[in-house]
Formats: structure tokens, C-alpha cells, sequence
């Protein structure tokens, strides 16, 4: 009987160390993650509700080639309630920017930004108070990029 014990430990020591040996395998190979790394989980991006708000003055800049689309942007401010007077429009430093941009100073101003944006047919928004010209008004600045302008077809003689 002594030997029988002596045996059946030797098969169960045995069991163990082969377990062993592949479960370390399997870690060491990578089939096997010990400790996984966390999910990274998205936080949704806070919406913010689009406020018409006339009360902020609005400077309108070109930043394409194409001249005269300040003024048509401008227009289409005053027609959504500004007053003429909170709305001025001319040329930017270069005529290459990208997206047309809402911009605005503060967090606090980023409906009123979202709004205007609305009421000019849809545009960025992005906080920055690059374009502020007084620190004591509420102002928006629109800088009209290259998505604005309609690129012409071009016709057979060209």
C-alpha cells in the first residue's frame, strides 16, 4: 500500500507541474493576459443648445480669395436679427483658411457662438479670444474659410 500512496502522489506532482508548465507558456506566449488592459471608454462630447443672442457684436473676416463674401455673410447676420450697427466685415491676414469658424471668447459664449453659427447656414465653433477687440464687449468674430466658396465648374474652353 505504500507504494500505491508513493505513486499516486508522484502522478498528482506530475499533473501539477505540467499544468504548471503550460498555464506559463500561455502567459509567457501572450495567449493569456494576466492583467488586462482597462477598455478605454469615451466620454460623450458636452452638446451646447444654439442660442440666437443679438446682443454681441459681430465681426465678420474674409479669409479666402474671393472678395465680397464678408459683406454676404454680414448680411445674412443683420437679416437674423442684428442690428447693422453690431456688425462689421472685412478682409483677413490671409485668404487660405480652411473652415468657416465661429469664433468666441469665453466658455459662457459658446451658445450665443453655436447660434450665430446656426443662422449663417452652419459653421465651427471654437473658443479663442484671438479676435477680441475689447475686453469690455461681447463679441463673436466669423472667419470665412475656403468651405464657403463654390468652386467653379470648369467649361469646355478652359
Amino acid at each position: 500500500m505504500r507504494g500505491g500512496v508513493i505513486f499516486l502522489w508522484a502522478a498528482a506532482t506530475t499533473l501539477v507541474l505540467v499544468a504548471a508548465g503550460v498555464f506559463g507558456t500561455l502567459v509567457a506566449s501572450g495567449r493569456i493576459d494576466l492583467a488586462p488592459a482597462a477598455t478605454p471608454t469615451s466620454t460623450p462630447e458636452p452638446t451646447v443648445t444654439p442660442i440666437l443672442d443679438t446682443t454681441y457684436s459681430v465681426l465678420v473676416l474674409n479669409a479666402t480669395p474671393v472678395e465680397g463674401l464678408s459683406g454676404q455673410v454680414a448680411d445674412k447676420i443683420i437679416a437674423a436679427g442684428w442690428k447693422a450697427s453690431q456688425v462689421s466685415a472685412g478682409a483677413a491676414g490671409s485668404d487660405d483658411f480652411r473652415t468657416t469658424t465661429v469664433f468666441y471668447p469665453t466658455p459662457e459664449d459658446e451658445a450665443a457662438a453655436a447660434g450665430l453659427a446656426d443662422a449663417i447656414g452652419g459653421a465651427a465653433i471654437q473658443e479663442s479670444a484671438d479676435y477680441l477687440q475689447s475686453p469690455d464687449q461681447k463679441q463673436l468674430t466669423v472667419v470665412i474659410g475656403l468651405d464657403s466658396v463654390s468652386t467653379p465648374t470648369p467649361s469646355a474652353t478652359d
